[in-house]
């Protein structure tokens, strides 16, 4: 008796996950939990270096198969591996391999992992520059975290990154978003069929054991890999103007700070004598996070949702944040801490908060109720391959109904594959 082949899936990294570094690298592993579920055969490769803290795939029964940039050979991989479906891991990938894809799998199904739109990210950071450029004053940032998505739509929609990531969104079939604010900026502004994206948050399962008490947990903390920009300035409005307020009304207090790729630049802010440490990278970051009575995320500028505040939520931490930090990820629900606008409210809640027990346990509470109603992976696993499966059965449907994406398809992966053919012979032939 033959019984079927399970889905074969190719995932092509921008990087091999690091889920203890980045949140990406940790939403990247939920997808990878929610395709070996299925039994699903799975092979990860990457252009990429190995990174400092990777996960182990292959203890996984995932297939790890470097790859190169510009190189027939990925053609001849590919072709042998047939797989089901191909999943790019950040719009760069789908730009460099979604063009062979298509010329040797043209029966597989095209799946985008957002992870979050860079474009956005970058307008704001830009905006932030911008802001801080106009004012010295490092206090209120009131203004910069309550444009409109139309606003957003008009930051971003002239820039080379805006046409690159949205035109990689219409190529392929399905698009993991993170964000459903980010869906809904899509699909009202850059007028991507709805059909064409799929909800996809952080997934998790729930805690089984009670989250630490009050009285068991001391200090302050942030944590956020240094390689993502967001966090690197965070630190600096923590170390600039948030902590001198808290230190003021907190004179012992004390802000542990954790990240992965710790430069040199943040490791000169460390100074004891006002009870700012900067820690390094944290080998067990649910371990730290369950020790701190609050954790701070002072985000003036980012995109997707944040990792440290889910995180958080696991280790029943209430979270002071920005509503740059809290955007997407708690919908009508109450935030389990607070959403702040200013240095000194922020400060003046993160003292309120570490002081007052029952704010602090409602809050825990909130944080609990907001896991079980909005990022479970019992939910979100099933329904990402639901779709996934769904998209496969339809994928004539799809791609005829898309126009757009296949307009894009003809003319872009047109000039990529041959640019990429004469960077494959310039590299054969340097001379």
């Amino acid at each position: 008796m033959n019984h079927p082949r399970p889905t074969r899936v190719l995932v092509i990294g921008y990087v091999w996950p690091e889920p203890r570094s980045s949140a990406a690298g940790g939403h990247m592993m939920q997808i990878l939990e929610a395709f070996m579920q299925q039994g699903w055969d799975i092979t990860f490769s990457s252009p990429a270096g190995a990174g400092e803290h990777p996960a182990d795939l292959t203890a996984l029964g995932i297939r790890q198969v470097p790859i190169e940039l510009n190189s027939s050979s990925f053609d001849t991989f590919v072709s042998e591996l047939a797989p089901d479906i191909v999943l790019f891991d950040r719009f760069m990938m789908e730009e460099q391999f979604g063009w062979r894809v298509e010329k040797h799998c043209p029966g597989a199904l095209r799946v985008l992992e957002t992870v979050d739109l860079q474009c956005l990210r970058d307008a704001r950071h830009q905006r932030l520059k911008a802001r801080l450029k106009a004012s010295d004053d490092a206090d209120d940032f009131r203004q910069l975290f309550a444009p409109a998505l139309r606003e957003e739509f008009e930051l971003m929609a002239d820039t080379d990154v805006a046409k690159r990531e949205i035109a990689a969104i219409y190529r392929c079939d399905v698009n993991l978003m993170i964000s459903d604010v980010e869906s809904q900026l899509l699909i009202e502004q850059f007028k991507v069929p709805r059909n064409l994206l799929h909800w996809c948050p952080l997934m998790v399962d729930l805690p089984i054991e009670a989250p630490r008490a009050f009285e068991e947990r001391t200090h302050f903390l942030h944590i956020g890999n240094f390689r993502h920009a967001p966090n690197w300035d965070a630190v600096l409005w923590l170390k600039t103007a948030i902590w001198p307020l808290i230190r003021e009304q907190l004179p012992h207090a004390q802000l542990h700070i954790y990240g992965a790729y710790t430069p040199p630049k943040a490791t000169a802010l460390h100074n004891p004598t006002q009870g700012f440490h900067v820690m390094n990278w944290a080998e067990d970051s649910l371990e730290v996070m369950s020790a701190a009575r609050i954790c701070m995320a002072p985000l003036r500028f980012g995109a997707g949702i944040k990792g440290k505040i889910l995180d958080a939520m696991l280790c029943g931490t209430p979270i002071v944040t920005t509503p740059m930090g809290a955007e997407a990820m708690h919908d009508q629900e109450p935030w389990p801490g607070a959403v702040t606008h200013t240095a000194r409210e922020f400060a003046e809640r993160a003292v309120a908060l570490y002081n007052n027990k029952d704010q602090w346990e409602t809050a825990q509470a909130q944080g609990d109720a907001l896991l079980r109603s909005r990022y479970r992976q019992s939910v979100h696993g099933p329904a990402l391959v639901e779709k996934l499966l769904d998209s496969l059965q339809h994928l004539t449907q799809i791609r005829r109904d898309n126009f757009t994406g296949s307009m894009l398809r003809h003319h872009a992966h047109k000039s990529t594959q041959y640019m990429a053919q004469w960077i494959e012979a310039k590299n054969r032939n340097p001379q």
